[in-house]
């Protein structure tokens, strides 16, 4: 009998310990495979829709959304003296919040204003609006620069914020951004999958 218990230890330690090794394996990170070509292609998708006046005019470096795109014949500074707010919310100062004309949805009165849930400037260390692709990508790539967001964080805020998804509808009179939010958030996934390159800056 003792001579069984001792030939049964080394595979109960076997089987004890197979749980942990399967945990262990479970943890080790995938590597990433870097196809630089096909993550730049995926990119340009990308940038094209970051780089979009629907997307940029709200990502701006100082208080004042603009207003660009063919639709306004050139970029313009936001009508009506908006700023960022003082609080630095991006939800405009007291008394005239991004709310007061901005509802939850497009007005339908010709050239109202547009709406979303939560309509309101980006913070200002995720301003990109006229920024080159090499330079958006990078900042898109920095936690300190794009809301502390993984790329995978990025990738679901573009395919689910009700604000951002306004891009791609923004009502009749403006063009949209290119795509989709689906389209945008697997062009993402794909260029994480690929590496997540960025283009060499000019």
């Amino acid at each position: 009998m003792k001579k069984l218990l001792i030939m049964l230890t080394p595979a109960a330690m076997l089987v004890l310990a197979a749980p942990f090794a399967i945990a262990q394996e479970s943890q080790t990170p995938t590597p990433v495979t870097v196809d630089a070509a096909k993550g730049l292609s995926e990119w340009d998708k990308i940038y094209a829709v970051f780089s979009h006046p629907r997307c940029a005019d709200c990502h701006v470096a100082d208080d004042r959304p603009r207003w660009s795109g063919a639709h306004y014949g050139g970029t313009r500074v936001h009508a009506f003296n908006v700023q960022r707010g003082a609080d630095g919310s991006g939800f405009g100062n007291p008394g005239l919040r991004c709310t007061t004309c901005h509802f939850s949805s497009n007005s339908n009165a010709l050239h109202g204003p547009p709406g979303a849930d939560n309509w309101h400037l980006a913070p200002a260390e995720m301003a990109w609006f006229g920024k080159s692709s090499a330079e958006i990508c990078s900042q898109i790539k920095d936690p300190l620069r794009n809301g502390n967001r993984s790329l995978k964080d990025i990738a679901l805020h573009v395919r689910d914020d009700k604000l951002v998804a306004w891009g791609w509808a923004p009502g009749s009179d403006r063009e949209p951004a290119p795509g989709s939010a689906e389209a945008t958030y697997q062009a993402i996934e794909n260029w994480i999958a690929a590496g997540a390159s960025c283009p060499v800056a000019q």
